[in-house]
């Protein structure tokens, strides 16, 4: 069985920076693009940055741009670094992958459990 599980979230200082990590686990085949959302109470989870490969593409939120950085390794790891951190960046933090679990089956979205973020002085 796969599993996603973040790690890193805690309580950071406004212009204060955090680095959020995530570890895959469990028999697969292959892992394709990797992402981070967030979300608030009441509000729809947002997609905040996305990358392809270990160097490939990444997209970014407007919100984040400039700020967050998602990165991955090859040991199906992927962070997201958190600079100059804001109120409205509080949320709970969740990894997202699409796994490939055995050859010629098909990518399937998989989720952590969440990792609450809280930017306050």
């Amino acid at each position: 069985q796969v599993q996603l599980v973040e790690s890193g979230g805690g309580l950071a200082q406004p212009g204060g920076s955090l680095t959020l990590s995530c570890a895959v686990s469990g028999s697969l085949f292959s892992i394709g693009i990797m992402r981070w959302y967030r979300q608030t109470p009441g509000k729809q989870r947002e997609l905040v940055a996305s990358i392809t490969t270990t160097d490939g593409p990444t997209n970014y939120a407007d919100s984040v741009k400039g700020r967050f950085t998602i990165s991955r390794d090859n040991r199906k790891m992927v962070y997201l670094q958190m600079n100059s951190l804001k109120p409205e960046d509080t949320a709970v933090y969740y990894c997202n992958a699409d796994i490939r679990l055995r050859l010629g089956s098909p990518l399937t979205a998989n989720w952590g459990q969440g990792t609450q973020v809280t930017v306050s002085s």
